[in-house]
């Protein structure tokens, strides 16, 4: 990752270069090829699917989009002559349209035209087919519909239109969500960092990548069937993870200069150490959304791709495009006051301090408190969880001012609730008569308000009833009646029919979903608790992460269903009217919602493990891990926000549905769970989250998540420093005249290095430190403590110059006497360290920094922690200093 970064770094203009003709490119591409997304809601193996195989098969000809003009007059009758006048030149001239293929209207003769006009006769509509889908329609035909329409109207006579291709055209300007999101995340971004160019990186980097995403997604909707939200949902992820990868990157490089780093070496460290967090992140992330492939939806199969290629281009982005901005920006990614400052003291110290470090003691202090009334504020609010019902949303749902908020319901009070969503009753190898019965039976049944006589298919293999609820398509009395149709109504008539429709199609949905959701659930579970497992080499660590991110969905899904089933803060929202819940968003949002709580227990729980190897010390290591990063992940947390909520303003409800899902979860998970729950429970759990048994760790991969800050030595530097203060290959005397009692009072310190010999290997059998390693079994070697008190040996002490100044950018490394590698850590801002070894005995002590001379030295550990202090001084010339 570091020669990675170093070569991004130094070949900036390459990388920009290719970026930007990578994204003009598919710009280009895409631009030419246009988009052919396709809603496929239709769930395998449901009785509407098969319903609606038999319609394509046996009624051919019904394609392209069918919208409506409704109208309706204060005084008299639709069907008075002055009316008439006004309506019918209207329809006349929108059916010479090229691109209309048909235009159905009320005053035709014959009886279905007469159903048209409702039976006060105040209310009428006509049908306009389009000879292509509601996506493929022209927006500039439309508009010409719309208007050509609405001219119609005069005081006294209403004119609305409803249907797919119209509302096309209400639809926000697009950007105008992601435009408004990311000038949030900006100002998020400027009060974080203080610095302009800081501030711009971040969003240049997601804006690449979201951008060379929803370019690619066009371009697979050609080849797969990609859903019309599915870029909507992947610039709602990218935005979010994309700011958020950058975000983490650069507050990691800026550190390292203030730290003193020069901006190269700086970079390199930050993507080698939060680069790495990144990698893991995203794939966790792409990890949980492939977990949609368990419910076998077509629809959701195109939300994966979607999603999944701007989640990648955005690690792509963080990992290339980053550092080479990073590289054009120089010490400039600082504000000039901190140039100024770092110029005139130096480094800064880099402390947990503040409101962040004053929390986390207040949580050591009172964790039982805390945990209590994290779990009270997230039980209240999954609480109406307990109410969720999936559903479809409709045009019922727009915004009241909106056209075709005004035609449905003007459909309604003319025709009932149940018009705006009609049944299709297809039977297959009608017979005249049996299907004249079943239209009959229908019409008897409990909750249809009429029943359109059968249309038969050209060849009278297949007829089609047009059957009307007395309920809207959202109303659950509306789902009871397809039951009651399909249970009692068509079984009885003895004929092979099924319950079709765009109601039908939903309802099924919503039922197949909530069948499957638990095996997502599970599935999504498993793998981030197995990911989490060997990132963490703990049990309970991933187990708590599993339960916190289930209680942040029940508590998200709880604030969804209050707000747009119950319509609490509907209004305030800019939400029109309450109803259920998108089948479809629960299966992403949990995707989601587990990939983004992944991002934030990695990033808080690697800086705990970190300091836990280091100290076996669970509290300071709570402490000190929510100390260091509560602050960035509350920070990321509110970028997110930002660009979730804007999302209400996309015009989509499924996307403001999700937005505010997100924005609400990731609010939880950062500001409950992750600052308060998370912690709380850790403090509480003790010595018990890092338990795992041993067996297991050996059979584990390693995986490093977190890299510690500084980069260590380079293995021929090491190994020149501990060969020459070993020195030539030999047995290696007694480092004190009486090492027994020196190691029994804990009070031996350095021995000269060169009065001892030894062989330097990375590992060796005879060497009983390294033996007890390498032991297969709980058996510790003779005169060693058993395998759970190693590591409760430690030598700490301060790092300084001759001047007694800290020097904060050392790294330590304990190694046995054979040159095994025992333990590494990079030296605080205090210039304090603490190393850990396995038993007492005698030790090789090694110290390198950037700019100083490298030193190494004999230590000999007692039963108790062993004090020592090391003096650098400034490197003259090369070679390891002893």
């Amino acid at each position: 990752m570091v020669a990675w970064a170093r070569w991004c770094y130094r070949h900036r203009l390459v990388v920009l270069v290719l970026w930007v003709t990578a994204l003009v490119g598919l710009g280009a591409v895409g631009g030419s090829a246009g988009t052919d997304y396709a809603n496929v809601f239709s769930a395998p193996d449901t009785d509407s699917t098969r319903a609606g195989d038999l319609m394509e098969k046996a009624f051919p000809q019904r394609s392209g989009d069918t919208d409506t003009v409704v109208w309706k007059t204060a005084r008299g009758s639709a069907r008075d002559a002055a009316v008439r006048g006004r309506i019918e030149p209207v329809l006349a001239e929108i059916a010479g349209m090229k691109g209309v293929g048909e235009v159905a209207g009320p005053y035709a003769p014959g009886p279905e035209a007469a159903a048209r006009v409702s039976r006060d006769g105040r209310v009428a509509y006509a049908q306009i087919t389009f000879t292509e889908q509601a996506n493929e329609v022209s927006k500039s035909l439309v508009e010409d519909v719309v208007d050509t329409a609405r001219s119609a109207a005069r005081p006294g006579l209403r004119v609305e239109l409803g249907g797919q291709a119209v509302a096309r055209i209400q639809e926000p300007p697009a950007g105008t969500a992601e435009a408004v999101g990311i000038a949030a995340a900006a100002v998020v971004l400027f009060l974080a960092f203080g610095s302009l160019f800081a501030m711009l990186l971040p969003i240049l980097t997601a804006v690449f990548a979201v951008g060379a995403g929803l370019l690619a997604t066009m371009l697979l909707s050609h080849v797969t069937a990609v859903p019309e939200v599915a870029p909507l949902l992947g610039t709602l992820i990218g935005l979010g993870v994309g700011i958020d990868y950058a975000l983490f990157i650069v507050t990691r490089h800026r550190r390292g200069i203030l730290r003193g780093l020069t901006p190269e070496e700086s970079a390199a460290r930050a993507l080698d150490t939060s680069g790495r967090a990144v990698l893991f992140a995203g794939g966790t992330v792409c990890v949980a959304l492939a977990g949609m492939l368990v419910m076998n939806m077509r629809f959701l199969d195109g939300v994966v791709i979607a999603a999944s290629l701007t989640v990648v281009l955005s690690v792509l982005a963080a990992l290339t495009l980053l550092p080479a901005m990073l590289g054009l920006l120089g010490s400039r990614v600082l504000s000039r006051r901190q140039r100024r400052r770092l110029a005139a003291t130096g480094p800064e110290p880099d402390e947990p301090t503040g409101l962040a470090a004053r929390w986390a003691a207040a949580v050591e202090r009172r964790p039982r408190a805390v945990a209590l009334l994290a779990v009270a504020v997230m039980a209240a609010l999954a609480l109406p969880l307990l109410s969720l019902r999936l559903g479809a949303t409709d045009q019922g749902n727009h915004q009241e001012s909106s056209t075709t908020r005004q035609a449905y319901d003007l459909l309604a009070e003319g025709f009932g609730p149940g018009f705006n969503g009609p049944l299709q009753v297809v039977v297959a190898k009608a017979e005249p008569a049996a299907t004249e019965a079943l239209v009959e039976r229908i019409r008897a049944t409990e909750g249809v308000a009429r029943v359109a006589p059968a249309t038969p298919s050209a060849d009278g293999g297949t007829a089609v009833i047009q059957v009307v609820p007395t309920t809207s398509p959202q109303s659950a009395a509306t789902d009871r009646l397809i039951d009651r149709l399909r249970a009692d109504v068509l079984p009885r008539a003895g004929v092979d029919a099924h319950v079709g429709g765009v109601t039908a199609v939903f309802k099924d949905f919503a039922t197949v979903t909530a069948d499957r959701l638990p095996y997502f659930v599970g599935a999504i579970v498993v793998l981030g608790f197995l990911l989490l497992l060997v990132a963490f080499r703990s049990l309970v660590v991933p187990l708590t992460a599993a339960v916190m991110n289930l209680v942040a969905a029940a508590a998200s899904f709880g604030v969804l269903v209050a707000v747009f089933q119950w319509g609490w803060g509907a209004e305030a929202l800019g939400i029109a009217k309450e109803g259920p819940i998108t089948a479809f968003l629960p299966v992403v949002m949990l995707s989601l919602l587990f990939g983004l709580s992944m991002d934030y227990q990695v990033f808080l729980v690697s800086r705990m493990h970190e300091e836990w190897v280091h100290t076996r010390d669970n509290a300071r290591a709570v402490r000190v891990g929510l100390g260091e990063t509560s602050r960035v992940i509350n920070c990321a947390a509110l970028i997110m926000i930002c660009v979730f909520s804007a999302f209400v303003l996309s015009g989509d409800l499924e996307g403001a549905t999700a937005g505010i899902g997100l924005a609400a979860a990731v609010a939880l998970d950062a500001f409950v769970l992750r600052t308060a729950l998370v912690p709380a429970a850790m403090q509480l759990l003790g010595r018990a989250n890092w338990w795992l048994p041993p067996w297991l760790d050996r059979r584990l991969p390693h995986l490093a998540v977190e890299p510690r800050d500084a980069v260590p030595p380079a293995p021929e530097e090491l190994e020149a420093l501990v060969a020459a203060a070993l020195g030539p290959a030999g047995p290696a005397p007694d480092p004190c005249a009486a090492p027994e009692a020196c190691a029994a009072q804990g009070t031996c310190g350095a021995v000269d290095p060169l009065t001892a010999r030894g062989d330097f290997s990375p590992y060796d059998p005879y060497d009983p430190y390294d033996a007890a390693y390498a032991a297969d079994d709980e058996t510790p070697a003779p005169g060693l403590p058993a395998p759970q008190e190693r590591g409760a040996h430690v030598v700490h002490g301060f790092i300084i110059t001759p001047d007694g100044e800290p020097i904060h950018t050392v790294t330590m490394t304990l190694l046995s006497k054979s040159g095994r590698q025992l333990d590494r850590v990079s030296s605080l801002a205090d210039g304090s360290y603490h190393l850990s070894a396995p038993a007492p005995g005698v030790y090789l002590l090694a110290a390198t920094a950037p700019g100083y001379a490298s030193k190494a030295r004999h230590i000999m550990l007692g039963n108790g922690p062993l004090t020592y202090d090391l003096e650098l001084l400034e490197a003259v010339g090369t070679g390891p200093m002893l």
